[in-house]
């Protein structure tokens, strides 16, 4: 009876984390007609921090500030204001559901870097699961390539932020041991959001924001639910030794914000972004396939 329990526990974990991790994308870009991105971006972020902050000081041990500062840094940077950065000038210029597709290149990109910084193995599989991600990408693409009306700066904008993404997950598994995991995402957080807003503050208005309640629900949302509330479950998993089911079922979120985007915001679904979404989905399974026999 326990271990049904806990097995129930663990689906409900994984079904929550897919739909708040899929669902902040058309969150995000509600938000965006109230508000700056940057701005918007730098709050989000700052108020996440706060939220995952105070967890940590419950439960996160010493954070070891003096020592490990260059690694709160890097981390601040790349999962952070870089990601977090281009990740909403992609919603800015691209629909939700397209924008999670170009992102979602992240976790391939991440079975090649880990390869190339960390000395894992980089099998067959994973090589025709990288391929497939980037075809899928230049899929998304293609309307922009032809002129169609796609915004290819958009494109640009999901995969540095895929790009920065990655390399911040790599960064992270090489000093994971340094580092307790839940100060490695509080403190970034509130650091890189705090760069974010000051960028924000330089270059946008902060009268352009709206405060209207659909811009306060999409912000408290993204900050609370998309970002505290998901890597708190995310973190849970891995604890309890879910980390390589998490990984591999992450192709779910692309298209559930395809189907979010669709149903909520009546994006529009075409060829190009279905077989683009079809070839990321399946690089992602390819390069987080567990071994044979595992």
């Amino acid at each position: 009876m326990q271990l049904f329990g806990k097995r129930r526990f663990v689906v409900l974990a994984f079904v929550l984390l897919v739909v708040f991790w899929s669902s902040a994308f058309a969150v995000v870009k509600v938000g965006l007609d109230y508000a700056p991105p940057l701005l918007f971006a730098g709050i989000r972020c700052m108020m996440g921090g706060i939220f995952i902050t105070l967890v940590a000081l419950v439960w996160g041990g010493e954070p070891h500030f003096r020592r490990d500062w260059r690694i709160f840094l890097l981390l601040a940077a790349f999962n952070v204001a870089f990601f977090i950065g281009t990740q909403t000038f992609t919603l800015l210029y691209l629909p939700s559901g397209m924008s999670a597709v170009v992102i979602y290149l992240q976790p391939i990109l991440v079975g090649f870097l880990a390869w190339m910084m960390l000395g894992e193995s980089l099998t067959i599989t994973k090589v025709v699961g990288l391929l497939l991600g980037f075809a899928g990408i230049v899929a998304v693409s293609s309307d922009g390539l032809a002129g169609d009306g796609i915004p290819l700066a958009g494109v640009a904008f999901g995969v540095a932020s895929a790009l920065s993404w990655a390399l911040g997950t790599v960064f992270f598994k090489k000093y994971q041991e340094r580092v307790s995991t839940l100060w490695a995402v509080g403190v970034p957080f509130l650091a890189g959001g705090a760069a974010l807003l000051a960028l924000g503050l330089a270059s946008e208005s902060w009268s352009g924001i709206s405060w209207a309640p659909p811009f306060l629900a999409s912000l408290l949302y993204s900050a609370l639910v998309g970002t505290g509330l998901a890597w708190l479950l995310f973190l849970g998993l891995v604890r309890a030794g879910e980390a390589s089911r998490v990984a591999s079922y992450i192709f779910f979120v692309p298209l559930a914000a395809v189907v979010i985007g669709v149903v909520a915001l009546g994006e529009s679904v075409g060829p190009a972004l279905l077989v683009g979404a079809a070839l990321v989905v399946c690089g992602i399974y390819l390069v987080n396939r567990p071994p044979a026999g595992k």
